[in-house]
């Protein structure tokens, strides 16, 4: 059994104010993000602005952030943030939904599209590859909470999480499962099926396939939510929430590849 490194969230506290490891690490993705999407617009071929790609990821840090919150409150724990209505703001202490902050990004998407006569397979097959570094950097943050953590495991790397909710049982740390398939793998995923110029919306179905998949697969070692336990079909929400995503791309794949031949 591994022992978990006792992180203090707060990375850092400047007088009243605390900024907290989970929030840097959200900064971390969309630097990352930012980054490469300008390295990719840099590129023989490419069509992209650096300006442009400045002006979407700034649009994609509000959908993530809103789409996000608001998806973590309306799927997982609605009547308790209705209890407490002002908890929906307090980011820091965690609760991020990937599904609402997917639907959020959409949204900025099709702006982006409208403001720069692109289609939304366009920008969205060119964001798809930078999404993976985001991915990842949360599931690091969600580490050093302490939070979202595995099941009970006699697995050799079984971390004791901290916090009476984990109990003083060993459990699998599902977060760093995440990060590695959702965050390392899916990156070089996409990373090299988009520089081989796939037709348009292939990329933007890899993207939800794999991450589709990776999570359906977490989800059987992640410890489900409390308050909702299996809801479906011995499913987690994260699953349920997943298949149609799998499936949605599926379909993108093979229409992609349809109108192309």
């Amino acid at each position: 059994m591994l022992t978990y490194p006792r992180f203090d969230p707060t990375a850092l506290s400047i007088g009243p104010v605390n900024i907290h490891w989970y929030g840097l690490m959200y900064l971390v993705g969309f630097a990352g993000g930012w980054l490469l999407g300008r390295w990719r617009a840099s590129r023989p071929g490419s069509d992209w602005t650096a300006t442009e790609v400045d002006d979407l990821i700034a649009m994609a840090m509000f959908g993530v952030v809103l789409g996000g919150r608001l998806g973590y409150v309306l799927f997982y724990e609605p009547m308790a943030y209705l209890a407490d209505p002002l908890s929906i703001v307090k980011i820091w202490n965690g609760g991020m939904s990937f599904h609402g902050g997917l639907l959020g990004v959409i949204f900025c998407f099709w702006l982006h599209a409208r403001r720069t006569g692109r289609t939304f397979w366009a920008v969205s097959d060119f964001v798809a590859p930078l999404v993976p570094i985001g991915l990842g950097a949360g599931r690091i943050g969600n580490f050093i909470n302490g939070e979202l953590w595995g099941r009970v495991t006699d697995v050799p790397w079984a971390m004791i999480f901290p916090g009476w909710e984990a109990g003083p049982y060993p459990r699998h740390p599902s977060q760093l499962y995440e990060f590695a398939l959702e965050g390392v793998v899916l990156f070089c995923l996409l990373f090299i099926f988009s520089s081989r110029r796939p037709p348009e919306r292939a990329v933007s179905g890899l993207f939800a396939l794999g991450y589709g998949f990776f999570r359906f697969l977490v989800e059987f070692v992640r410890q489900p939510d409390a308050h909702l336990g299996h809801v479906a079909l011995g499913m987690t929400m994260g699953q349920l929430l997943s298949l149609p995503l799998m499936l949605y791309g599926m379909y993108l794949l093979w229409t992609a590849y349809r109108r192309h031949a």
